[in-house]
């Protein structure tokens, strides 16, 4: 290992376990240490027959959101068939662009961000969809749920009732604090206070860490979020260093170096 690979600090991904892989294996690539510390569990929200007869067979649709790449395995797991061609399919990241593609959605039916959106988010995917949205326009959102029932964010789903879409929404998955045994526990303690740096993408997630670790002293934990909205949280929570970037390895990578 070189001195300086040895000198930076570890880097703890806590994305959920299904989705955590490509990005260890990316930082652990760009040279820094890292830990996978999953802060959300995901687990299905129904039966796999409820979820089947919840999508159909999209033929009544003209376009369908996926939230996260979570959204996309739940359905996968449940062994619904992929979307039908001609279905415009919506993502708001590139996370979910990966696991549509990975399912075997054409790349041309999918509508994301630009890769130069400053932000990976639904006001960004909006900028896109937008014009596809009119009177009469049938969309499903496949989202998931918190273990408090919350399912997030309704600035889209708004934005296309406003336009005259009928929206119906299936939740697909539901998110929730993981078990940590004493072990993990004394590991994401150590970690608050080490230097390390937490990479956070979802509030939630921030939550969920609060929640875990209550007696934790935040001033020297470091991170980095994803959004401003998240980069919010963190700081609310205490701690002491917060820098934001785009959800993409590269740009994470970038705040990685540039960090102090």
């Amino acid at each position: 290992m070189s001195a300086e690979r040895a000198s930076r600090p570890t880097v703890v991904v806590t994305r959920p376990a299904d989705q955590a892989g490509v990005w260890v294996q990316g930082v652990h690539a760009a040279g820094w240490p890292v830990l996978a510390l999953p802060l959300i569990e995901i687990v299905p929200a129904a039966d796999p027959p409820a979820l089947r007869a919840a999508v159909a067979d999209w033929t009544d649709l003209d376009a369908a959101m996926f939230v996260s790449p979570a959204a996309v395995g739940a359905l996968r797991q449940a062994a619904v068939p992929a979307p039908a061609p001609g279905l415009r399919c919506w993502a708001p990241g590139t996370g979910t662009v990966r696991a549509l593609l990975d399912w075997g959605v054409a790349r041309a039916a999918i509508d994301h961000p630009p890769a130069d959106a400053a932000q990976m988010d639904s006001e960004a995917l909006w900028s896109v969809v937008g014009p596809q949205v009119r009177r009469g326009h049938r969309l499903l959102i496949v989202r998931g749920v918190s273990a408090n029932g919350h399912a997030g964010r309704d600035w889209l789903l708004e934005r296309c009732r406003g336009a005259g879409a009928t929206v119906r929404t299936v939740v697909a998955y539901r998110r929730q604090p993981p078990v940590w045994d004493a072990t993990r526990r004394a590991e994401a303690a150590r970690a608050v206070a080490d230097g390390t740096v937490w990479l956070f993408s979802s509030s939630e997630a921030v939550g969920h860490l609060r929640d875990l670790l209550p007696q934790a002293a935040w001033s020297r934990a470091r991170a980095i979020a994803t959004h401003p909205r998240i980069a919010e949280a963190a700081r609310a929570l205490g701690f002491g260093e917060v820098r934001t970037c785009r959800p993409t390895l590269p740009d994470v990578v970038q705040a990685l170096e540039s960090s102090p």
